[in-house]
């Protein structure tokens, strides 16, 4: 299955790193980034307002838990965001090209 994944990030610099690595290591197809985006939340009790940068990584579900573990190791956030979206349907050229870019075998690490 298709899915993108979802990562926000605090800056362009974070988000391009985390978007070369997923890419480079072809556990993602493509990355795109947003923003700077409005981002509104609670932390530490406390509301807080920022600025981030938002990754959507188009992948295979097979690759969430590597993209999560590889996302976590790098991520300056204590507790980054990474949500996957199942993709019901897609272009079929578009998801054959996915599928190619990612066609590494992660499911041994």
């Amino acid at each position: 299955m298709i899915v993108q994944i979802h990562i926000a990030t605090p800056d362009k610099k974070s988000a391009n790193m985390i978007a070369s690595v997923l890419v480079e290591d072809r556990l993602a197809a493509c990355v795109q980034i947003l923003g700077p985006i409005q981002s509104c939340y609670t932390w530490k009790d406390k509301v807080e307002h920022t600025e981030e940068y938002l990754c959507i990584v188009k992948t295979v579900q097979r690759h969430y838990k590597a993209v999560e573990k590889r996302v976590i190791s790098i991520h300056p956030y204590e507790v980054p965001e990474i949500l996957m979206i199942e993709i019901q349907d897609g272009s079929s050229p578009y998801v054959q090209w996915i599928r190619e870019m990612t066609s590494k075998d992660y499911s041994a690490e």
